[in-house]
């Protein structure tokens, strides 16, 4: 990497240029691609979504576990003009229903699995379907391939789903320069280079996971993704593969310290990032213990703006706790309730990493997303972020605590609403009221609290057939009234004070 990353954006789709032709580029179960064999797939790819679906700017869902689709439409839907819209494989049909429908998709592609759970009228009646085994038939025949495209950096590339603090989820739209300068500026921060081998655990659906793709992929070096069962399945894909690198959130980091790593799996290992919530003080020194030689990057981000802060290596041993400084592209400030510069306030992240908003939601996108205060270099639209931090007096920064609901739970965001809504479509409950409770293993423990007469085991089994696992409640409180605050509305303070 050079001294200074380069801040100019280019179409997401050169990514496929950025390696050594017969270098490996991606470890698939079955073979490994060269960069030369990615760049001829991404053309094929390419050119067969620009004849299935011709309209500029349309949007393409994939919705599939890690494989040669889901890693390779980032870049192909890029190069064909199109919309990315990755769904999370642990979703379920009420959420992928919400999102095909929000987004208007052209084109579903899925596995046969995930598209038999689907019902008639769960993907809207204009958008075509193909099963991901077909897919690859359809291509071993296609000889057409689209060149390197020359799309303006500007355009919308991607929308990302995420959960609000209320609601359903809203997509983030993302453009070709959001996604590329991520990738510059991780690979700038981490070292990246032609050499390193990441082992992409996080679903690619996730802007912290896709961008083990695309900074690697920047890099020149070398993705083999992997969908695991257990913690284990990690430790001996990194032994396999010579992993170089590892992104995870803190649940998953804290179980795999608790597994016993191959020698040749820990000296190959080069450096460990995390984000997704913050790493304890015992984790750090676990990690540090385990992986004496790997650099450990805290990182701070948010879907909205990709990422806003890491941390220096050099300084974890001694400031453990620290969200750090900002990324490159990214200016952070810390302002108070009138917007001015403040030791300890909201933070606002500037810059060319802010995405263009919330696909169709105007009134979210306000709320969020606002001109930025005067003291900017950037100006422009900034990201409001509704997390509080504190810059110490070293120009560290530090989290202090969140303004809004969301759940924090192995590393996913969880809309209390979609929990609540959830319960109460059951018909066996009046009322429900879905929190998160802190735990030591998953960040935050999902309690629900309901009134009705129904049965609990009837309630779990409702929820597990409509809402993903990492929605699932932990504990279930069933009371006869919800407590009620001096407006009429539920006390929600009260009932989260009552489970601590």
């Amino acid at each position: 990497m050079s001294t200074t990353p380069d801040p100019v954006p280019r179409p997401l789709d050169h990514l496929a240029e950025c390696g050594a032709v017969d270098e490996p580029a991606l470890i698939l179960r079955k073979e490994a691609l060269s960069w030369k064999d990615l760049r001829s797939r991404v053309g094929r790819l390419a050119a067969w979504l620009a004849r299935q679906v011709p309209e500029p700017g349309a949007r393409v869902a994939t919705w599939a576990g890690k494989g040669e689709l889901t890693c390779l439409m980032p870049l192909a839907a890029a190069r064909a003009g199109l919309v990315h819209v990755p769904i999370n494989p642990l979703l379920k049909r009420a959420q992928v229903e919400h999102i095909l429908a929000d987004c208007a998709a052209r084109l579903l592609v899925a596995n046969k699995g995930r598209l038999d759970s689907l019902e008639d009228g769960d993907v809207p009646a204009d958008c075509a379907i193909v099963e991901e085994g077909e897919l690859y038939a359809l291509l071993d025949g296609f000889a057409e391939s689209l060149p390197l495209s020359s799309a303006d950096p500007d355009a919308l590339c991607a929308i990302l789903y995420t959960s609000g603090s209320t609601g359903r989820p809203k997509g983030v739209m993302l453009s070709h320069a959001n996604l590329w300068l991520g990738a510059v500026s991780v690979a700038h921060y981490l070292g990246m280079a032609r050499d390193d081998v990441t082992l992409a655990v996080l679903p690619l659906s996730f802007d912290y996971g896709q961008n083990q793709l695309l900074s690697t992929w920047y890099a020149g070096g070398c993705v083999a993704p992997l969908d695991y069962l257990t913690p284990r399945d990690v430790t001996k894909a990194c032994a396999k593969h010579g992993v170089t690198t590892v992104a995870a959130v803190p649940p998953l980091w804290l179980q795999l310290t608790e597994q016993e790593w191959p020698p040749e799996a820990v000296a190959a290992m080069r450096r460990l990032t995390n984000s997704g919530g913050a790493l304890s003080e015992e984790l750090v020194r676990h990690l540090r213990k385990q992986f004496p030689d790997a650099r450990l990057f805290p990182m701070y981000g948010l879907t909205e703006a990709f990422r806003s802060t890491y941390l220096d290596p050099a300084l974890v041993d001694e400031f453990p706790t620290s969200m750090g400084t900002a990324i490159p592209f990214a200016e952070i400030l810390v302002v108070d309730s009138a917007g001015e510069i403040a030791p300890e306030g909201e933070l606002v992240h500037c810059g060319p990493l802010v995405a263009q908003g919330y696909w169709q939601d105007a009134e979210r996108t306000a709320q969020r997303f606002k001109p930025a205060p005067s003291a900017s270099r950037y100006g422009g639209m900034a990201v409001w972020s509704g997390d509080n931090v504190r810059r110490a007096v070293n120009g560290l920064l530090y989290f202090v605590g969140r303004d809004d609901a969301m759940i924090k739970s192995s590393g996913n965001r969880i809309s209390p609403q979609e929990i609540e809504d959830a319960a109460v479509s059951t018909e066996i409950v009046d009322e429900a009221v879905a929190f998160g409770v802190a735990d030591d293993r998953l960040g935050h423990a999902i309690h629900l609290v309901v009134r009705g007469a129904g049965d609990e085991e009837a309630l779990r089994a409702a929820l597990r057939r409509d809402l993903p696992n990492f929605m699932q409640p932990h504990v279930i409180r069933w009371v006869d009234a919800m407590p009620l605050n001096p407006n009429g509305k539920i006390d929600r303070s009260q009932l989260k004070a009552e489970a601590q």
